[in-house]
C-alpha cells in the first residue's frame, strides 16, 4: 500500500514538473503594460503629468489639446490617451501611438492650439 502511494505521488509530482516546465518564465514575456517606461519616467529628467503647470493658461492649453485629440475618431485609443504636459505654454507630448501619421496628427493638433508656444513631440510609434 505504501509503495502504491509512493508511486502515485511520484507520478503526480512528475506530471506537475512537466506542466510547470511548459509554462514560460515571466521574465521572458514582454510586459503587457508600460511598466518599464514608467520606471524610466521616475527620474527627474523626464516630464510626467505631475509636472503639469498650475496656471489657468497651462491647464486650458492641455484641456484644449485633449479635447481636439479625443474628438478625432480616426485616432486610436492609444493616441487618445497620450500624456499632455504643459508648463509655461510649452507642451510636451508623450506616449505610444499606432503610426507616424498618428504621431504627426496629434502634434499638429497641439501646435494649432491657442497659447501653445512650442511642442516637444516625444510620442513613440509602436513597433508591434
Amino acid at each position: 500500500m505504501r509503495k502504491e502511494v509512493s508511486v502515485r505521488l511520484f507520478l503526480c509530482l512528475a506530471a506537475l514538473v512537466n506542466v510547470l516546465a511548459a509554462i514560460p518564465v515571466m521574465a521572458e514575456q514582454p510586459q503587457a503594460d508600460n511598466t518599464e517606461k514608467n520606471v524610466r519616467d521616475r527620474d527627474d529628467k523626464t516630464l510626467t503629468p505631475m509636472d503639469q503647470g498650475g496656471s489657468s493658461a497651462d491647464r486650458e492649453i492641455t484641456a484644449a489639446i485633449r479635447k481636439a485629440i479625443v474628438d478625432d475618431d480616426t485616432l486610436s485609443s492609444n493616441a487618445h490617451n497620450v500624456k499632455i504636459i504643459t508648463v509655461d505654454g510649452v507642451v510636451t507630448l508623450r506616449g505610444p501611438v499606432k503610426s507616424a501619421a498618428e504621431k504627426a496628427a496629434v502634434a499638429a493638433k497641439a501646435q494649432r492650439t491657442k497659447g501653445a508656444k512650442r511642442v516637444d513631440n516625444q510620442l513613440e510609434v509602436e513597433t508591434k
